[in-house]
């Protein structure tokens, strides 16, 4: 189905007429940068593309009041002595003959975007809009916003596709207030932002852009604000933030659509933002939302930053390729013809000729051919490798404790962490437990690891449901540039193998059906390995304290506040609390994966006084 990109050459018309250093920096360079790198990559040849097309009197109303609609209109026949007057009536606004025929064309972008997506003519795209939208009101221009973008195509999808269940995704590093206000009653829509705040002494100064601002009347607890009280915030803050605060509540939540409000200012480079996360790290975000909503993501362009190429980290010196160890149960001929079938495969992926892949086994031989395949990853090229095996399957008992391998068993008989690299636990009962486990745990961990090849192995008895194996495999593509290997037992159903070559192909996973409260015994499972983990995985070094009551609760086991990690016992998932905080931790290593991202330090986020 592919990716729309939406985008209009006319958006670039307006352009500041006087003098006004607040206002000079949206410029039209800010949207031509980003479409030529997008060209220079290649990138725009592989999308389908659309032009932009001018949102109605009647879809600006959906959101905007008809007076503030007129308003802009008449914009288009004032002089520049009359546009600079009414620019000064409004917060960080400058108004050009061109600026309603502009911010039209960004609204239409957004709602032919949507269109395509709900319609299925694409599974997902980006509109390249100017003038941006999130913080526009429904009477009043606000911080270089006419017409709220996002939020127009949010209640299109509503009243056109009749949506029930809309997540709203603000990354700028600004707060999106305009979409907030629009949606704080509404609980359809789930509004979550992050954004650089310091106490309200960042713009825009709003008391309500703090993380006790959750909405109100019907849509109480569907406006989730994670304010950043400090600048630096990197890789690791995000993919924190995602992975303990947004993703739980967006699981619960079950969107049938993703909206993105994509403002860039707050990656490294932009002087406005001073934050620290580099280019790739919204690849793994974006990747993680493509898991929701059947992967039905639009995202809208807020506020472009301007970005230095990041290296990589630096990678391990590797060591002498290690002897395959000889197994009795390789013997039979269909195992040897299965090993050779999977270390082509194998062999391929490392090479950079195939990115991922399904092979089968016979159960016999599942643990030995498991082993076979660490042993060709480490020796032919991989530095990390991440197992994550399913079921009956133990480590393999010579595997060198060198750091390269994180092994994970998912179905062990009782949770321990024997080592920081081999931790097992048991197969949850509940949807919800399975969830925690992969959020609260297995990605944490794996982001930690910064893997370059990533196995997944569904043993004997591994219990697991088709869709929660996709969502297991699709949320591991996010690492190791996509390098993910499942190995399945040859008399596994058509659908399971089905199921996840769907998903290692770029397909979103399967809803996992209504949410569920994780077990008590999966909820003390999961506290007991943090707890341990802890101290040696700096992404698990995260605490929320939760204030006041939600209609629904994270999906992750919490425990008492302390040092970085830790939450109290009394706001878990069944405690209805309305506000989350990320408090500091020390820093983490995230991924080198697609584009490599780097260490950064977490610690944005103070509790309230």
């Amino acid at each position: 189905m592919g990716t729309a990109l939406v985008y209009h050459e006319d958006m670039t018309a307006t352009r500041l007429l006087w003098d006004d250093p607040e206002c000079e920096i949206e410029r039209p360079e800010r949207l031509t940068a980003a479409l030529d790198r997008l060209r220079q990559r290649g990138l725009e040849q592989r999308c389908l593309r659309l032009s932009a097309r001018e949102a109605s009197k009647e879809e600006l109303g959906l959101v905007h009041s008809p007076e503030y609609v007129s308003l802009v209109r008449k914009t288009q026949v004032l002089g520049e002595e009359e546009l600079q007057a009414l620019s000064g009536q409004f917060d960080a606004i400058y108004f050009h003959p061109s600026t309603f025929h502009c911010a039209r064309l960004a609204a239409g972008a957004g709602l032919q975007l949507v269109d395509a997506v709900l319609t299925g003519a694409v599974q997902n795209g980006l509109a390249l809009v100017r003038p941006p939208g999130h913080h526009s009101q429904r009477a009043a221009a606000n911080g270089f916003c006419v017409f709220n973008n996002v939020a127009i195509a949010a209640a299109h999808a509503k009243q056109k596709h009749g949506l029930h269940r809309i997540l709203i995704v603000d990354w700028d590093v600004h707060h999106g207030q305009g979409i907030q206000y629009l949606f704080e009653d509404d609980p359809s829509v789930l509004y979550f932002s992050w954004h650089r705040y310091e106490h309200g002494r960042f713009w825009p100064f709003l008391r309500e852009s703090d993380a006790d601002a959750v909405g109100r009347g019907q849509g109480l607890g569907f406006t989730v604000n994670l304010p950043w009280n400090q600048v630096g915030m990197g890789n690791a803050d995000y993919v924190a933030a995602f992975l303990h605060l947004l993703l739980p509540l967006a699981f619960e939540f079950d969107p049938e659509l993703v909206l993105v409000s994509a403002g860039f200012d707050s990656a490294i480079g932009d002087p406005e933002g001073q934050m620290q996360a580099t280019p790739e790290c919204f690849a793994h975000l974006t990747h993680l939302l493509q898991v929701l909503a059947g992967g039905r993501v639009c995202a809208m362009l807020e506020c472009p930053g301007v970005h230095p190429e990041c290296p990589c980290c630096p990678s391990p010196v590797l060591e002498e390729p290690a002897a395959a160890r000889p197994h009795e149960s390789l013997v039979r001929e269909e195992a040897l013809t299965a090993l050779g079938k999977l270390l082509y495969l194998l062999d391929g992926m490392l090479d950079g000729q195939v990115n991922s892949g399904i092979a089968a086994t016979p159960a016999s031989a599942a643990a030995a051919t498991l082993d076979v395949a660490i042993q060709r990853g480490l020796s032919h090229g991989a530095q990390r490798l991440l197992c994550v095996a399913l079921g009956q399957l133990d480590r393999p008992p010579d595997l060198a404790h060198d750091g390269r391998t994180l092994w994970l068993n998912i179905g062990g008989k009782e949770a321990a962490a024997l080592s920081m690299f081999h931790v097992a636990t048991p197969l949850p009962v509940m949807t919800g437990g399975f969830l925690s486990c992969i959020l609260g745990l297995v990605l944490p961990l794996a982001y930690g690891f910064q893997p370059d090849l990533v196995l997944v192995a569904l043993g004997p008895g591994h219990g697991l449901q088709g869709p929660h194996a996709a969502l297991l495999a699709a949320m591991l593509r996010g690492l190791a540039g996509g390098r993910v290997l499942a190995l399945l037992e040859e008399d596994s159903t058509p659908q399971l193998a089905g199921i996840l070559a769907r998903v290692l192909r770029g397909e979103a996973p399967p809803s996992l059906g209504p949410s569920s409260v994780a077990s008590p015994e999966d909820v003390q499972a999961l506290m007991y390995l943090r707890g341990q983990l802890e101290p040696q995985w700096k992404m698990l070094q995260v605490r929320l304290i939760a204030e006041g009551p939600l209609p629904w609760g994270p999906a992750l086991p919490q425990r008492s506040v302390g040092r970085a990690g830790q939450v109290s016992a009394e706001n878990q998932l069944q405690c209805r609390r309305p506000a989350a905080r990320l408090l500091p931790a020390p820093p983490p290593v995230v991924p080198s994966s697609p584009g490599g991202l780097k260490s950064a330090k977490v610690g944005a986020f103070t509790p309230q006084k």
